[in-house]
């Protein structure tokens, strides 16, 4: 790369005056750079935010989150969804508890529980100085069109070839500064379908630009096909109570989560109306939910069945997953509120 301390002074410049406003931009604790840099893994800064303000609110140090009753966590989290995020983070809460406070090393940081290279190298970056570039899915793009690089960007060659040019780049006087601002670049301006190469401040110096790749870059593989399941969820209610069931504490997904149940859960279940439906996305699978009304009779759950009558007003208090709370909530002004 060529020009470099222009190029970085022409990137800070723009990141100064251009970057948003958002929560965690306001402070140097690790601990609250921590919590947004595991929230915003694989969620929007949108969807963040007001998570983002609840959890500190409740959970403002890291005593307070590594005291958290598990499903209390897991109800503060609800919604955002990977949930072995928030049982990382508590883990790691409590291991620095142990360790006196938050490690201020790199690979202090990378060994901590649910946390891999780029969130060591941006809470080290951001909260230490610590001289690490950040490599994740904005850099990758943002480098690969810079460089114009046609490799295919999953391969592992690729990949480390991006990231040995992301820490040349790296302006080591300003860490902080500069992975926040090449992260930015990419949510901001070089995004993944319609690069604004107009706006950017790397604009004279990009490869991609100057060769008019930089909508064809980065090189993915073809896309995964996308797999439709067709699923529908139940609304059984009985003098207050909703009928729900809750995830074991040893399953693959959601552990510990409670759920609608679904038609092959309940014997002899009578469907009433249609009340709404939903689609909901996880990875390559989109599935389209349909919630009824529906009644049991006088039918009594088994025991092992995990299923069980939860009065409306303790809703509130249990980690609902998201599917749950998507149906339910389209039954605002239905069943739920009559």
């Amino acid at each position: 790369m060529t020009d470099l301390p222009k190029v970085r002074a022409a990137l800070a410049a723009w990141y100064e005056r251009w970057k948003r406003d958002l929560p965690w931009r306001r402070t140097r604790d690790p601990y609250r750079i921590w919590v947004s840099e595991i929230m915003l893994q694989q969620t929007r800064v949108a969807a963040v935010i007001p998570y983002y303000d609840r959890f500190l609110e409740r959970y403002p140090n890291l005593d307070a989150l590594a005291a958290a009753e598990e499903q209390e966590l897991l109800g503060m989290w609800a919604g955002l969804g990977y949930y072995s995020r928030a049982r990382n983070l508590q883990a790691a809460a409590k291991e620095m508890v142990s360790l006196g406070g938050f490690p201020r090393e790199y690979a202090a940081i990378r060994a901590l529980p649910g946390v891999g290279e780029y969130t060591a190298a941006a809470v080290g970056s951001i909260a230490f100085g610590l001289p690490h570039a950040v490599v994740d899915g904005n850099v990758i793009r943002v480098m690969a069109r810079f460089l114009a690089e046609g490799g295919e960007i999953t391969s592992a060659v690729t990949k480390n070839r991006l990231r040995e040019a992301a820490e040349e780049f790296l302006d080591r006087s300003e860490p902080s500064r500069h992975n926040q601002a090449v992260m930015e670049l990419g949510a901001t301006i070089c995004t993944p379908k319609d690069p604004e190469c107009g706006r950017c401040p790397l604009a004279e110096w990009c490869e991609g630009r100057a060769r008019g790749l930089a909508r064809e870059l980065p090189i993915k593989k073809s896309a995964t096909v996308i797999r439709r399941v067709e699923r529908a969820l139940l609304v059984v209610m009985r003098n207050g109570n909703l009928l729900l069931w809750q995830r074991p504490p040893d399953a693959a997904i959601l552990s510990g989560f409670w759920e609608l149940p679904e038609p092959h859960q309940l014997p002899n279940v009578s469907f009433g109306a249609a009340l709404h439906q939903f689609k909901h996305s996880i990875t390559n699978h989109i599935y389209h939910f349909q919630v009824y009304e529906a009644s049991v009779g006088r039918w009594a759950p088994p025991k092992d069945s995990g299923l069980l009558w939860v009065p409306l007003e303790g809703l509130g208090g249990i980690p609902l997953s998201t599917t749950a709370r998507k149906a339910l909530a389209g039954t605002a002004q239905g069943i739920l509120f009559r």
